[in-house]
C-alpha cells in the first residue's frame, strides 16, 4: 500500500513505510474520513500521535494546519521512518519525535496539553485500552475540549471502565473502527 499525504500543503507527497510488518498504516479512506469529521478543528491544533508508526496521521494533521505534532513510538524503525517522512514533507520544525514506551509517557507528568491524542497501536494486544486507561488516569495531557481518538479493528471493541473520559462517537470503515473520546460532562 502506498502512503501519501491526501490534503493540505504537502498534498500528494509519498510517505515511506516502516520496514517489516510491525505497523498497520491507516488507509486513505479512513484518514480522509477522520479529517472530514474534524474539519476546521485541525487548524492550529496540537496532536500527539502516540503509536506513530509511519507518522501518516500526524503528518496529515500538519499538512492541514496543525501547529505541532508529537510523534512517539517504542521502536527505532518507526522513529527513523517518521523523521524521514517529516523531513521529506518539510514539517520537522513543527514536530517533536520521541522514542519510548507509550504507557510510561502517559503516566509521566504532562509537559503540554494536546487537542488530539491519536491512539493506533499494534492490533489484538489490548494496547489501545491500556493506553486509554492510562490517559483516563492522567487527563492533564488533554485540553478541556480535547479528544482521544482510537483506531482499532471492530472486533477489538470493548470499552474499558473509564472514570474521566466517555465515548462521544464511533465510525466504522470496513476493518477499521474510529472511536472518539472526550471528557465526561461534570
Amino acid at each position: 500500500m502506498s502512503l501519501r499525504v491526501i490534503s493540505g500543503i504537502a498534498r500528494g507527497r509519498k510517505l515511506k513505510s516502516v520496514p517489516g510488518d510491525t505497523t498497520r498504516p491507516i488507509t486513505d479512506r479512513v484518514k480522509e474520513a477522520l479529517f472530514n469529521i474534524l474539519a476546521g478543528d485541525v487548524v492550529d491544533s496540537t496532536w500527539w500521535d502516540l503509536f506513530a508508526g509511519t507518522g501518516a496521521v500526524g503528518i496529515e494533521a500538519l499538512s492541514r494546519g496543525a501547529s505541532l505534532v508529537r510523534f512517539s513510538d517504542l521502536n527505532r524503525a518507526p522513529i527513523e521512518t517518521v523523521k524521514w517522512n517529516l523531513d521529506h514533507c518539510g514539517f520537522s520544525a513543527r514536530a517533536e519525535v520521541r522514542r519510548g514506551d507509550a504507557f510510561a509517557m502517559l503516566a509521566a507528568a504532562p509537559d503540554k496539553q494536546f487537542e488530539f491524542i491519536y491512539i493506533a497501536p499494534p492490533q489484538f494486544k489490548g494496547l489501545w485500552s491500556r493506553a486509554l486507561l492510562a490517559l483516563d488516569e492522567n487527563l492533564a495531557w488533554l485540553t478541556e475540549t480535547g479528544w482521544a481518538i482510537v483506531q482499532i479493528a471492530p472486533k477489538e471493541y470493548e470499552i474499558p471502565e473509564l472514570v474521566t473520559l466517555e465515548e462521544l462517537d464511533q465510525r466504522k470503515y470496513g476493518s477499521t473502527l474510529l472511536i472518539f473520546f472526550g471528557r465526561k460532562e461534570t
